[in-house]
């Protein structure tokens, strides 16, 4: 009865209504999840070699710069709320980034060293920023999953489905995909957090042109989007739509980030 009457309760604490969808994840279970899918990283250095921060502290304090000023704008709900990290991974053959569940944020030097300057770096944090503030990994893990197996994760009862999705979202594999409108989304929230910042707002959609001129293999975190065509006119008229801010690109800063890496 006690097991039945704490299921009930879990119920209607977990489930959530909102204009993003059902989510049956508590923040709480955002940040754990985070931290599950962070120590799964740093336990698998083949997999993921993460740069040492004291080894390389000039180039973590060059992207967590970026970060910090993307986490100021007001526009943000969880600013406080989730432990926002960013980790960089060596790997100059990738170009990826990703983000877990309570602001755990992952970019591997390939994509970084791709870029052409700090604003289309920011671009993309910000994007990533606006999944895991939006919430869209847990509410995509809702739609995979369904309540019954999600509830039996939250219970502790089924670890082995859980090392699965870690595993998916890490590789971002193509089992679980973001929907087109949480990738919209990302991409308005992106250019309105890049507003409150003295970065251009544009340099997400300069992003996907580059990418799209570029003969490279396309990031495993755009393999399941909506095309970059569709993604740049949507960004522009976000962007214009909010008084199509002109900001810095910083060009020269972030060669000096390049340079910081090994």
């Amino acid at each position: 009865m006690k097991r039945l009457f704490w299921v009930l309760t879990s119920v209607i604490l977990l489930s959530s209504c909102s204009d993003d969808g059902i989510n049956f994840f508590t923040l709480e279970q955002d940040i754990q999840f985070g931290k599950q899918l962070d120590s799964a990283i740093l336990a698998n250095p083949n997999e993921y070699p993460i740069l040492d921060r004291t080894q390389y502290a000039e180039a973590y304090t060059h992207i967590e710069r970026v970060m910090n000023a993307i986490l100021s704008s007001d526009d943000l709900r969880y600013t406080t709320t989730f432990p926002w990290q960013v980790r960089i991974i060596h790997d100059d053959n990738v170009l990826n980034a990703f983000a877990a569940p309570g602001g755990y944020l992952y970019f591997y030097t390939g994509l970084i060293k791709f870029l052409d300057n700090e604003a289309q770096l920011a671009g993309v944090m910000a994007h990533e920023i606006a999944h895991a503030d939006r919430r869209h990994s847990t509410q995509m893990l809702t739609r995979q999953y369904g309540f019954s197996m999600l509830l039996s994760i939250i219970m502790g009862d089924n670890p082995s489905q859980l090392e699965q999705i870690l595993s998916q979202l890490a590789l971002g594999g193509t089992m679980l995909k973001y929907s087109r409108d949480n990738e919209y989304e990302a991409d308005k929230y992106a250019v309105t957090y890049l507003c409150d910042t003295d970065y251009h707002p544009r340099e997400l959609a300069g992003f996907f042109e580059k990418m799209m001129g570029s003969t490279q293999k396309i990031p495993e975190f755009l393999s399941t989007h909506p095309s970059d065509e569709n993604r740049i006119k949507n960004i522009e008229e976000v962007w214009k739509s909010m008084g199509s801010k002109v900001g810095n690109i910083y060009e020269d800063r972030y060669k000096n980030f390049k340079n910081a890496l090994p």
